[in-house]
């Protein structure tokens, strides 16, 4: 077995204990303040960039796990930024101008991980790899235009 696979192994591990941790815990809870808006978004990310970098590697009940990661994630998203939440980030003032379109993102995204759950639960590879490339699509067009 290599290191690469190995690595993805454990990776896959560590998120699958990090997603039943999520779910044991309560419900979602919003920013409370401007400034833990941006922490809590910047963690967010962090976790999803991650993610990002192992899907492709992932199959299955792991790779399922590591989407509904994602799935949760975005749905948070827009909680994540209250209005003029800039703070100590690289938000640009375009989110609350075009908050619809910064919208429009996210639900993307959401629609990219659910596809990407089942295709991962009915072993569709060809449909896992679309729904990877659409949400890494989501990312990246979020960034361009939303992200200083």
């Amino acid at each position: 077995m290599s290191i690469k696979k190995i690595s993805a192994m454990a990776i896959a591990g560590l998120m699958t204990i990090g997603v039943v941790s999520v779910f044991a815990q309560d419900a979602f809870v919003a920013p409370a303040t401007p400034e833990e808006a941006v922490t809590m978004r910047q963690q967010l990310m962090k976790q999803d960039g991650g993610l990002m970098r192992t899907l492709a590697g992932l199959t299955g009940a792991e790779a399922a796990a590591a989407l509904q990661t994602m799935l949760t994630n975005y749905t948070h998203i827009p909680a994540l930024f209250p209005e003029g939440s800039i703070g100590d980030s690289k938000a640009l003032p375009a989110i609350w101008e075009n908050w619809d379109a910064f919208n429009a993102i996210v639900e993307t995204g959401k629609t990219a991980a659910t596809d990407g759950i089942a295709a991962a639960e009915a072993g569709d590879a060809a449909a896992y790899a679309a729904a990877l490339k659409t949400l890494g699509g989501t990312c990246g067009q979020c960034h361009q235009q939303f992200r200083g």
